[in-house]
């Protein structure tokens, strides 16, 4: 494996580890609120969430390519105030990898914090205890399995894609070509692939031993 190709592994653990933290921090109000609000327009918000899920990533990368592009409606906007266009940046790549992997974050959060019940929440504000209170210190103790799911599969799901940050990225060595588009570059890559493969068993094994401890605990699904 050569020196280009340790940049662009480089590059996709760097991306999904800054795509997995905001979507941590982003899906876990958006989770919350589908699990335990009581709007009718949840249905709605639960449709859009899951789209990345049968949309071609192609078609996806294309149409943020022409909405975050130079020429594009936010990216022209963002470079007649003097800001670069997130196209064919680093910062494109994560906005793209974001909505890609949305519901890889959500769907587990959402259906942890389901799991938790009224019950509890309930017995916890007869104690007085305050709603983030009650948040922190019973939903995310009792929701974890779920946080786990949602933090590795997001994390999987980024270090393997492919059309969405070529499209919104392009191929630039060193600033935009991720392990997937080193890949593909290669036409016979197997000690790449073989480290990939690798790297996405090992965090699913990594978060099923886990559940499975926490299941042996007793900690709900």
């Amino acid at each position: 494996m050569g020196s280009a190709d340790l940049i662009a592994l480089w590059i996709s653990f760097r991306l999904a580890a800054t795509t997995t933290l905001l979507l941590l921090l982003l899906c876990t109000p958006l989770a919350w609120w589908l699990a335990m609000g009581a709007s009718r327009w949840r249905v709605l918000v639960d449709a859009v969430v899951s789209l990345p899920l049968v949309l071609p990533p192609t078609v996806l990368g294309f149409y943020l390519l022409i909405l975050l592009g130079p020429a594009g409606s936010l990216g022209g906007v963002l470079q007649r105030l003097g800001l670069p266009a997130p196209a064919f940046s680093f910062s494109g790549l994560v906005i793209g990898s974001m909505l890609y992997s949305l519901p890889f974050a959500v769907q587990p959060l959402r259906d942890a914090f389901q799991s938790v019940g009224a019950r509890a929440l309930e017995a916890a504000a007869t104690l007085r205890a305050s709603p983030w209170n009650r948040f922190f210190t019973v939903a995310v103790p009792l929701a974890s399995r779920g946080i786990l799911t949602a933090v590795v599969l997001s994390f999987a799901h980024t270090l393997g894609e492919f059309g969405v940050v070529l499209m919104i990225g392009g191929n630039i060595p060193g600033r935009t070509q991720t392990a997937s588009i080193a890949l593909f570059d290669h036409t016979e890559a197997y000690r790449l692939s073989a480290t990939l493969v690798a790297i996405c068993f090992a965090l699913l094994l990594i978060v099923y031993t886990a559940n499975r401890r926490l299941r042996a605990t007793g900690l709900p699904a």
